[in-house]
């Protein structure tokens, strides 16, 4: 009898133990599950196709940072204000949506072993229109002799975008290339003569002949040369895969090899190339990702390098 009470009146209190216990682990998995979230932020937050994205890494100076995303190797630098690590990226315009995996593997300095900080990161499907341009129909249908030529030009540029500097060339947040309006033309599927070409990887500016064009940050100049489709064309490599381009200019003030400083004169627009009128078309390329440029100029990079 004596146990059947004991079994009865305590009971209750194993349970509520029992309870509080698993409300305890609980609590600390979310709490672990935040922490890990809490040291690698995104910015955009939202993430979608074309995007270029701020990837923050809160670990110390001292540390070895790994990662890799949408099939792409993270490189990582320290933050000028000591506040963790760094890696400017992005998802390309045409790239696939939905769950994608970011991996980060901090590692302190001499340790056997790291902590790994992947999550899952959703892109999401931006949202494009549909554009119609008509231009001289060689550049729909080019001759022979041009696409020998174009051939060539395709094996130019992937030598010049394979090799890249190991460090950060940039300097703070990036500036328009050309005082001149915007147009809200990045991935618009284009037509050209009523057939669809391409999706447009690049912000088309309003700029008039001869706007001068300048450099949206300190780099290398890698190729500076008219090519067939972008006409005079000045690329940029920024460092860390991240390049610039400038297409259709008139003239071209810089060449090949010479370091530039933000602000710096690149040429003058125009409309060399396959093109319907004078204007500047500049891109953002991350690796083979081309990225939303107006979202690159919002990005505030200004204390980080």
């Amino acid at each position: 009898m004596l146990e059947t009470m004991r079994a009865f009146l305590f009971r209750p209190l194993r349970q509520t133990a029992l309870a509080h216990f698993l409300l305890l682990a609980g609590g600390l998995s979310v709490a672990h599950v935040s922490a890990q979230q809490d040291a690698v932020t995104l910015t955009p937050a939202v993430v979608e196709a074309g995007s270029p994205e701020l990837i923050h890494v809160s670990a110390p100076n001292t540390a070895e940072i790994h990662g890799e995303w949408v099939g792409h190797r993270l490189e990582f630098f320290p933050a000028r204000n000591g506040q963790g690590w760094f890696a400017l990226a992005g998802v390309d315009v045409e790239g696939p949506v939905g769950s994608s995996t970011l991996r980060i593997d901090v590692k302190p300095l001499g340790a056997v072993g790291g902590r790994d900080l992947s999550r899952t990161i959703e892109i999401h499907a931006a949202h494009y229109h549909t554009g119609s341009l008509t231009v001289e129909p060689k550049f729909v249908e080019p001759a022979p002799d041009a696409l020998k030529r174009i051939e060539a030009e395709v094996q130019l540029k992937a030598k010049v975008f394979a090799a890249s500097a190991n460090e950060p060339l940039w300097d703070g947040s990036f500036r328009a290339p050309v005082t001149a309006a915007p147009t809200d033309s990045f991935g618009t599927r284009r037509m050209f003569n009523g057939k669809l070409a391409s999706i447009h990887k690049g912000m088309d500016f309003r700029a008039r002949m001869g706007t001068p064009v300048r450099a949206g940050n300190s780099g290398t100049v890698v190729l500076a040369r008219g090519l067939y489709y972008e006409g005079n064309c000045v690329v940029i490599d920024h460092g860390l895969g991240l390049f610039t381009l400038s297409m259709h200019l008139s003239r071209i003030d810089v060449r090949e090899g010479q370091h530039v400083n933000k602000g710096a004169l690149l040429g003058l627009s125009g409309a060399t190339g396959r093109v319907t009128g004078p204007h500047l078309h500049w891109a953002v390329r991350w690796e083979d990702a081309y990225l939303d440029p107006a979202k690159l100029l919002r990005l505030n990079l200004n204390e980080i390098r």
